[in-house]
């Protein structure tokens, strides 16, 4: 009676124990990995040795080895089997489960050599029974048998190893031992030196190890897991050992790789479960590269917390009906596998079992309130309150890195991203160039192009914030350029000096933005605007592309009336015109004796005679070579790119071949047109340094030509190029920044903005164009930077480790446009058509990884057959056709203010877009939102604070957990067949290293 009213007040304790249904092996799993240890786990290399025969000798061969997934040695015994998944059946891990409860287990084991560690097996054993000490030399020279692994050749006896004794040690058989064979064994005592005469292994890595090539595929911290399994028949029980060395220790040839051993799974049994046995090996190979099991392995105590990993193992597992899938068929290594973290996490170890009952939709939760991970811009966008307070932030956070961002840059992949940038840029400088020379009467040409280019992309990468931005001019920009032009022609008003004060009012309210960290406002840009933006620069660079190509089938037009049957009717002849019609100059000309018939087409035109026949309307068939050109380009860039997941080559070369895709599709194609010498359009670059204009200078004057009140009135038409520099620049810069990335070095949005209004005042003095930051080719120049890793295992996809951030790239490719001048007699063989394919590469590049762009493909797809996206298993279809709707509206209506004179306000149109996203929040629950967009600030942090005041709510319904636990003192054990006991503090003197935490639900004490 005395003790049940003593856990009457513990009674809320357990009802809560028994809401969240641990098991016990997932709490001592819980108690096991939360140990703070700051050393991470290292990867476990795992090979599985069999015994067998070859001839009359015992030895171990190599059957299978796992880094990550299962290598099989193919039946054939000359190569290994592609990586797969391992597959294993539930009895053998039943089996292997009872093997680890019956077996011996040794756990920070000192061993220095396999004969040592043989022998503390064994005496262990007969130590405790499992087996007689008669079978001490029998296992001995079993276990220590030379190992063949894959690299070496089979053992061939030579005649003269046929005529040697049978007595000899190394040629008894075991399992056919003679009379003679026994008594030459009889002196072998228990010490280590009598089993070291009996090894048959090296001491030292062989040659084959060391030179082995697959030492590429582990990482340099990587310890061994070794298995042999195997049968004999001396034994009748399975002798079992599972032994973890306190230190990894390099076994000579057991492994093969030079890699040093840390765990040791021995399984020998008797004769008739060859099949069982290898079942059990793989069971615990596989365990060994799990991450959970190996973090287990690693921290395990005792036994039971080794069959506590198993258990949770089993938890985790997922059966195949073996009626509905063929055991042979190897399961393809998948692309993305979940986070080691999230499964060692501790929601993951209590909820793990109820997340694979509901995986197909037996159940779960009747609403689904599972919410992704928000995308956070960082403190980057934090709100300072203090004068310049962000800029001070971004000099302080990218000053450290100021070294690593020049050496950083000296790697060959660098080269691939300065020719695939340049390219990019001085096509868009010519492009752009050209356009603004006829829309400002030359005022500004491609030369201003080039320079401003060079100039300002220069300085920018130098010291901006984040030199992975590549500035160039934007077709806003020369709308507004075009119309300010006009302006200036009508109202008599001088046009560079006008321009130089809206440069210089521009600058000083981008200054006003930077010190108030008005970039502060970009947390109100989700996923919805960004993509909206991002998605159409990308449209805009495809339909560009595409424009040029069609331009060239109009200049060129294709002959469809030419027949070749008649070939011999097609004549052109110049016709001289009427001579009452000659003018004086044309008199002078006909005196000297001018022949019609010889001259050219230009000529004939030029004199004002005219063309007769039906072959002077002939043009080459130009357009179709420039359209193989485009295509040839574009295809190859896209097909060369996907190189490195092809089976063919090394994985360097195939990654070298990636890296220059560009380069080599450009080469190619541009080696084709010089081969077949057709007079394609090619690239022109400016070849000397002077204005395009002539009669200005490369300075403009700010006084002298316009009105006071020009200089005043300038501020107006200048906020509306500083709204569209902001939104340009920062848009661009969040996508760029954003965590997919995994940029580690930071960015600077207010030191961005700071160096473009610097540059546009100092362009606007030197009468060049403005720059601010371009999304498709910064995308581009962020694509062809990224880095993976190199030493992933067999099968593994090779992960993203993020981008090369460095400034070498953009000042490299600033710097070669700025020298584009003298490269002209270089130049001039790029045809366009192939500058156009890079163009349109990089807009269908930019479009990967787009959530809207994926969206709208679903739209064409039946819903068997759409990709398993997460978004649509939280969210109905309906929903997501509906956002994805609403997304290509908003598209359209952007789109043609683009193409109209309206362009100029396009700025303002993407504030709308922030507008729509927040009358989105009207129509669209939260929930929808998080999977198919980011939330508001706002919203986010109201949803935190209802999920704490709802939490209080319950508090005061009910007694704390944590504070009965405080203020009355309990202590919760949780033993190894489920139950509770339940301990008052006052009945407990904590000694030594045993500590309370009162922050945890569940206490564990081992020790009490």
């Amino acid at each position: 009676h005395g003790l049940i009213s003593l856990l009457k007040p513990y009674k809320m304790i357990l009802q809560i124990l028994s809401l969240h249904q641990v098991s016990p092996a997932a709490e001592r799993l819980r108690y096991i990995l939360n140990e703070e240890d700051d050393m991470p786990t290292p990867t476990l290399f795992t090979e599985m040795d069999t015994l067998q025969r070859e001839g009359d000798e015992l030895e171990w061969k190599e059957s299978a080895r796992w880094v990550k997934f299962e290598e099989k040695v193919e039946e054939g015994g000359e190569r290994w089997s592609k990586p797969h998944v391992s597959t294993l059946s539930l009895h053998s891990l039943f089996e292997l489960r009872t093997c680890l409860q019956t077996g011996t287990v040794l756990l920070d084991l000192e061993g220095y050599s396999l004969p040592q560690i043989v022998d503390d097996i064994i005496e262990r054993q007969i130590e405790e029974g499992m087996i007689s000490p008669e079978l001490r030399e029998k296992i001995t020279f079993v276990l220590l048998r030379k190992h063949r692994h894959q690299t070496k050749k089979p053992i061939h006896r030579s005649l003269a190893d046929i005529g040697k004794s049978s007595s000899s040690t190394s040629e008894c058989p075991v399992l056919k031992c003679s009379s003679s064979c026994k008594k030459k064994r009889l002196h072998y005592g228990n010490s280590h030196a009598q089993s070291r005469s009996m090894n048959d292994i090296a001491d030292t890595p062989s040659t084959d190890q060391l030179k082995n090539k697959f030492m590429k595929k582990i990482p340099r911290d990587a310890e061994a897991s070794n298995v042999l399994v195997g049968e004999v028949d001396f034994l009748n029980k399975p002798f079992v050992a599972f032994v973890r060395l306190a230190q990894a220790t390099t076994l000579g040839g057991l492994t093969e790789v030079p890699v040093p051993t840390r765990f040791l799974f021995i399984l020998l049994g008797p004769q008739g479960k060859a099949k069982s046995y290898n079942e059990i090996g793989r069971a615990i190979a596989t365990l060994m590269v799990d991450d959970l099991f190996s973090d287990v392995a690693y921290k395990a105590r005792d036994r039971e917390d080794l069959i506590a990993g198993i258990d949770e193992f089993l938890d985790e597992v997922i059966v195949l009906p073996p009626g509905e899938w063929d055991p042979k068929i190897r399961i393809e290594p998948p692309k993305k596998v979940t986070s080691a973290d999230k499964r060692k996490s501790v929601f993951s170890l209590n909820e793990l079992g109820q997340m694979n009952g509901t995986a197909g939709g037996g159940g779960g939760l009747a609403q689904d309130e599972e919410m992704p991970q928000q995308h956070e811009l960082g403190e980057e966008l934090a709100f300072t309150g203090r004068f310049c307070g962000g800029l001070y932030l971004d000099i302080k956070r990218k000053l450290p890195w100021l070294p690593s961002d020049i050496y950083e840059g000296f790697h060959i992949q660098s080269i691939s991203a300065v020719l695939f940038i340049y390219l990019g840029c001085i096509t868009n400088a010519i492009t752009f160039g050209g356009l603004l020379g006829d829309a400002t009467d030359n005022y500004q040409g491609v030369m201003e192009s080039f320079l401003g280019t060079a100039l300002a992309g220069t300085v920018f990468c130098l010291f901006s914030g984040q030199p992975l931005i590549i500035l160039s001019s934007t077709g806003p920009i020369l709308i507004f350029e075009k119309l300010l032009f006009e302006f200036s022609k009508n109202n008599d008003i001088d046009y560079m000096e006008l321009r130089l004060w809206i440069g210089i009012h521009s600058c000083l309210q981008c200054f006003i933005l930077v010190a108030t960290d008005a970039s502060y406002i970009i947390k109100y840009m989700t996923r919805f605007t960004e993509e909206g933006f991002s998605s159409l620069i990308s449209f805009i660079f495809i339909s560009d592309a595409i424009k040029k190509m069609v331009g060239s089938f109009k200049y060129y037009p294709i002959d469809t009336d030419f027949k070749p049957d008649y070939v011999t009717t097609y004549k052109c002849e110049c016709l001289a015109p009427d001579p009452s019609e000659f003018t004086p100059w044309l008199r002078e000309i006909q005196g000297h004796s001018l022949d019609w018939s010889q001259l050219s087409k230009k000529e004939c035109v030029k004199y004002g005679g005219s063309l007769v026949g039906k072959s002077c309307k002939y043009v080459p068939d130009l357009a179709l070579m420039s359209f193989i050109l485009f295509f040839g380009t574009y295809s190859m860039t896209v097909s060369l790119k996907k190189f490195k997941f092809s089976r063919y080559f090394p994985t360097k070369l195939r990654k070298l071949i990636s890296d220059f895709s560009i380069f080599m599709s450009i080469m190619t194609f541009v080696g084709l047109d010089m081969l077949l010498g057709l007079k394609t359009p090619k690239l022109i670059v400016p070849t000397e340094f002077k204005p395009t204009r002539p009669g200005r200078g490369w300075l403009v004057m700010p006084f002298g030509k316009n009105p006071w009140w020009v200089y005043v009135a300038s501020f107006v038409p200048a906020l509306l190029v500083t709204i569209l520099i902001f939104m340009d620049q920062q848009i661009s810069a969040v996508i760029v920044n954003r965590k997919e990335n995994k940029l580690k070095k930071g960015c600077g949005y207010h030191l961005d903005l700071l160096w473009v209004g610097v540059l546009m005042a100092a362009c606007s003095f030197m009468g060049l164009p403005w720059y601010v930051a371009a999304t498709v080719i910064s995308i581009a120049h962020i694509d062809s930077l990224k880095m993976e890793s190199e030493s992933s295992a067999p099968g593994e996809q090779p992960q993203f480790l993020g981008v090369r951030e460095q400034r070498m790239t953009g000042i490299l490719v600033f710097a070669l446009t700025g020298v584009s001048i003298f490269l002209a007699p270089v130049l001039k063989f790029i045809p366009m058509p192939v500058l156009y394919g890079v163009f349109l590469y990089m807009g269908v590049a930019s479009l990967s990884g787009i959530q809207f762009w994926d969206r709208i493909k679903l739209c064409m797809m039946p819903s068997k057959h759409q990709p398993d996206f997460s978004y649509l298993r939280h969210v109905p279809l309906r929903k997501v056709h509906l956002f994805t709707l609403v997304q290509i509206i908003c598209l359209a209506v952007l789109w043609i203010l683009k193409s109209t004179f309206l362009a100029i306000i396009f700025p303002v149109m993407i504030l709308g877009l922030m507008v729509v996203r927040k009358m989105l929040d009207m129509v669209f629950s939260q929930h929808d939102l998080a999977w198919l967009d980011d939330l508001l600030p706002e919203k986010e942090k109201k949803k935190k604070e209802d999920a704490k005041k709802k939490g209080k709510e319950k508090d005061k319904k009910k007694p704390k957990a944590d504070d009965s636990e405080e203020e009355i003192g309990t202590y919760c054990v949780s033993y190894v067949h489920g139950n509770i006991l339940i301990i008052h503090n006052k009945c407990i003197q904590i000694k030594g290293s045993v500590q309370r935490n009162y922050k945890k639900k569940l206490y564990f004490l081992p020790y009490l």
